[in-house]
């Protein structure tokens, strides 16, 4: 859980982006994804870089020869704060088409994200307040380590806090599920590291990450041994849905920055079929999801989310459906 001191820091900044015009909250929760994500890259960056040089071995990483000062760590000191802006606009740019990213979901979500900073004083202080951020973010991991406490995911719960500021008047129709209600329906639905579990309006993917820490939590020894079962937590085991650009892109940048790689986050809606005992999924445009939780299939792999609109016509009042009918999963 994040300290009080944290979200005094993360008031601030949001306060800053709110004195420099961009007063929706959707609006900013998309820009800091940006700018967290692009910090995030650089960070990875350096540790190939490090990996490679002990190994010994060349590093072909996401930042060529050309591409050197977009990197966070090249923009953080540059005095010059429309020169930051210049650079930032540039690590934009190529953070929309991040070699090897090439026909993934990200890649099809980022092609419409537009930047929306233009002004020099706002990512001068954002860069500012973002670095000192997760710098208290550091001390207190290390701090936690040092007294023998149980790892936490702070930047996880950072990003959190972040996206709760999404529950001011339901932003577009989005309702955010507090987090502790994502964490008693994982708990009941307990899913396995053989299960594919999919939230057919995922929003911002806080069902989705919250499943991928029950798993991350219950089975990491095994996630650290088996190969093929990391290779599917990275990506292939989670599925979203949504029609919104932005919640598919804050969704997907939500999941990466949980350490799912490479997310399946599809515009559209789910519906289900069964085929030869296993359910599987495909997007049908006039099939809405209803409700969130469901049972076994028919033998096969399970979902986290399995109960559709029925094919036939429903017959029930309009009462009786309302009723039945969960919010987004946010």
């Amino acid at each position: 859980m994040i300290t009080g001191e944290l979200k005094g820091r993360v008031d601030r900044l949001w306060t800053s982006f709110w004195n420099n015009g961009i007063s929706n909250p959707l609006s900013v929760i998309e820009q800091l994804s940006y700018l967290i994500y692009l910090r995030r890259l650089d960070e990875e960056e350096t540790l190939g870089e490090r990996a490679a040089r002990r190994l010994g071995q060349p590093f072909h990483g996401r930042f060529g020869p050309d591409e050197q000062a977009i990197r966070w760590s090249q923009i953080r000191p540059q005095s010059d704060p429309d020169e930051q802006l210049r650079l930032t606009q540039r690590a934009f740019e190529h953070m929309k088409r991040l070699p090897g990213t090439e026909g993934t979901p990200y890649a099809l979500h980022m092609k419409d994200a537009v930047f929306l900073i233009a002004n020099a004083s706002l990512i001068n202080a954002a860069i500012r307040q973002i670095d000192d951020i997760f710098e208290l973010v550091r001390r207190q991991e290390e701090q936690e380590a040092e007294a023998g406490g149980m790892a936490k995911d702070l930047k996880g719960d950072l990003y959190e806090y972040m996206l709760s500021k999404l529950s001011q008047a339901g932003i577009n129709g989005q309702f955010r599920t507090p987090r502790h209600i994502i964490e008693m329906m994982v708990q009941i639905r307990r899913p396995g590291l053989q299960d594919e579990i999919c939230d057919p309006a995922c929003g911002t993917a806080g069902f989705l990450v919250g499943a991928a820490e029950y798993l991350r939590e219950t089975y990491g020894p095994e996630l650290l041994t088996d190969r093929a079962a990391f290779a599917r937590y990275q990506g292939p085991m989670f599925t979203g849905f949504d029609f919104d650009g932005t919640m598919l892109r804050i969704g997907s940048m939500n999941l990466m920055l949980h350490g799912i790689e490479r997310p399946d986050v599809r515009r559209g809606r789910p519906a289900r079929r069964h085929e030869a005992g296993e359910r599987a999924l495909h997007v049908d445009p006039g099939q809405p999801a209803l409700q969130g939780l469901g049972g076994h299939g028919s033998g096969g792999r399970r979902s986290l989310s399995t109960t559709f609109r029925p094919e036939t016509p429903d017959t029930r009042s309009p009462r009786s459906l309302s009723a039945v009918r969960s919010p987004p999963l946010v």
